[in-house]
C-alpha cells in the first residue's frame, strides 16, 4: 500500500467485479491481473481511489455518498475541463475516460493518470531536510504555477462554451449565501451582518481566467527533490471567473502561526505553512502581484469571501453528517470549524 492510499474506508466500497469487467470492455491491453483499489485517504469531498492492475494505474474520483447539492460534484465537467487544459498545464492529470457509472457503481465517475511524487500537508517525509530555503521555496513556486495557470488562453479550448465569465462574482457571492441557508444547522448571529456586507462590497473587476478554485498545498504533488510541481488535483470547482478569487481561496487554505487555533487545526493537524521559511499570506500575494502584474488592492474582498466559501463547503459537509449521509466521523466537528471560519471571514472584512 502506497503512503497515500489506505484501505477503503468502511461503506465506501466498490463493486470490484462490475468495476473491472467494465474497465476490460472500455479500456485496451489491461495486464491480466486482477483489479485492486486503495482509497486516497484525503479529501472530504468527492471520493478518490487508486485502482490497479499489475504494472497498470489509474485513480478514480466519484461524488460521496448519499444526496449531493445541485450541480456540485459534477464528474463530467471535471473530466472536460481536464480533458481540455491537462496539455496546456502539466501538472494538471490527463483523463482516461468518463461513464455516467449508474450500472457500473451507482454514481457518475471518471478514470485519470496516477501521478507520483510528493504531496505535503501537515508533515514533510521523514528523509526530507524542511530547511526555511526549502519552505521558501517551495512557496515560490506555488505562486509560480498560480499566476502560470491564469496565463492561459482560455478562449482557446472548449471552456469558452462551458463557463460564463460575466458577472462571476455576483453569482458566487448570491450562489453561496443560498448554499449556506439551504444547509444551515443552528444560527450563527455573525452571518447576517457578514453575508450583507458580501453583497455590498463585491469589486467590480472584470477580468477573467482560467482558475482552479480550490488551489491549496495539499492538492499539490512535488517532485522528489520538492523543486518543482508535478500534479495538481481536484478540478471539480474549476471554472472560468475571476482570478483574485482564486487567490483567495488560495489563501484562505494558507495558514500562519499567529492564525487562530481553531483556523489552523479545523480541518485536522495544522499545515506546513505554519513553519518558519513559508510566505505569509501578504507575503505570497504580493510575489503574486508582482509576477502576474496584476492590481491586488482589493485582496480583503476575495479572502473574506473565500472564508465564508469555505465555511459553507464544511457547513454543507456537516449538514450531510447530521442527516445520516455519511458516517465519517471526521465531520463530527465540522460545525465548530463553520462558526470559527465565519467568525474569522467577519474579522477579515471589518478590520479592512
Amino acid at each position: 500500500m502506497s503512503q497515500d492510499t489506505i484501505a477503503v474506508r468502511s461503506g465506501e466500497e466498490l463493486d470490484t467485479g462490475t468495476l473491472e469487467r467494465f474497465l476490460r470492455r472500455s479500456l485496451h491491453d489491461l495486464p491480466e491481473e486482477p483489479l485492486e483499489i486503495q482509497q486516497f485517504s484525503g479529501g472530504h469531498s468527492n471520493l478518490t481511489y487508486q485502482l490497479k492492475m499489475g504494472s497498470w494505474e489509474a485513480v478514480l474520483r466519484r461524488p460521496p455518498l448519499g444526496p449531493v447539492a445541485p450541480k456540485a460534484h459534477d464528474m463530467e465537467r471535471e473530466y472536460r475541463i481536464l480533458s481540455e487544459i491537462h496539455e496546456l498545464f502539466s501538472p494538471a492529470p490527463k483523463p482516461l475516460l468518463f461513464s455516467n457509472g449508474e450500472e457500473v457503481i451507482g454514481k457518475p465517475f471518471f478514470l485519470m493518470e496516477r501521478k507520483h511524487g510528493l504531496v505535503v500537508d501537515s508533515v514533510f517525509p521523514e528523509d526530507v531536510n524542511a530547511t526555511e530555503s526549502l519552505c521558501t521555496h517551495i512557496s515560490q513556486e506555488m505562486v509560480r504555477q498560480l499566476v502560470r495557470l491564469h496565463s492561459i488562453d482560455y478562449t482557446k479550448t472548449e471552456l469558452i462554451n462551458i463557463s460564463k465569465p460575466e458577472g462571476f462574482m455576483e453569482r458566487q457571492v448570491h450562489g453561496w449565501i443560498s448554499r449556506y441557508e439551504r444547509s444551515k444547522t443552528e444560527d450563527i448571529p455573525e452571518v447576517d451582518h457578514l453575508t450583507r456586507w458580501l453583497a455590498s462590497h463585491i469589486p467590480d473587476n472584470t477580468e477573467a481566467c482560467l482558475i482552479h478554485y480550490d488551489y491549496k498545498l495539499n492538492n499539490s504533488m512535488f517532485d522528489a527533490n520538492l523543486n518543482e510541481m508535478t500534479g495538481l488535483f481536484d478540478w471539480e470547482m474549476s471554472t472560468v471567473g475571476d482570478p483574485l478569487a482564486d487567490l483567495g481561496v488560495a489563501m484562505s487554505y494558507w495558514m500562519e502561526a499567529d492564525d487562530p487555533e481553531l483556523l489552523i487545526t479545523g480541518l485536522g493537524k495544522p499545515s506546513v505553512t505554519v513553519m518558519k521559511g513559508f510566505y505569509s499570506r501578504n507575503q505570497f500575494i504580493e510575489d503574486y502581484a508582482s509576477l502576474s502584474g496584476r492590481d491586488v488592492s482589493s485582496i480583503s474582498f476575495y479572502l473574506t469571501f473565500a472564508y465564508f466559501k469555505l465555511a459553507v463547503i464544511c457547513q454543507q459537509i456537516y449538514y450531510r453528517y447530521r442527516k445520516g449521509q455519511t458516517r465519517d466521523s471526521r465531520f463530527s466537528g465540522f460545525h465548530h470549524f463553520v462558526k470559527s471560519l465565519i467568525l474569522h471571514a467577519s474579522d477579515t472584512a471589518f478590520r479592512n
